[in-house]
């Protein structure tokens, strides 16, 4: 099992869930950021310090999200395994999903 990143995240990108995590296993993308499902060791500590409520146990992400968990694995189709997002930086794409998404305005 994985931590997810859903829709509350696509253009917001806060980042406190970088810190967090212990594996550098959060990776940043154009507009969202991801986990990568085969480097999360299913800690938790990110969850609790995202702002917008965007990271979710995979078995709990909310229905109307559920597409996400594909979401946050198809962003690693192309990228493999890097083992660590710390070294790439910004990765200048998105998973195709959040790439067709309109922009996400906050209230």
């Amino acid at each position: 099992m994985t931590y997810v990143i859903a829709l509350p995240c696509v253009d917001v990108k806060d980042k406190a869930c970088v810190d967090e995590c212990p594996v550098d296993c959060i990776y940043e993308g154009e507009r969202s950021l991801y986990i990568h499902p085969d480097e999360c060791v299913d800690c938790g500590a990110c969850e609790p310090v995202c702002p917008v409520e965007a990271i979710y146990y995979e078995d709990d992400v909310p229905s109307e999200w559920s597409v996400f968990t594909a979401v946050n694995a198809d962003f690693f189709d192309d990228l493999g395994s890097p083992g660590g997002a710390a070294k790439l930086g910004l990765i200048p794409t998105d998973a195709p999903y959040v790439q067709a998404l309109p922009p996400q305005v906050e209230d």
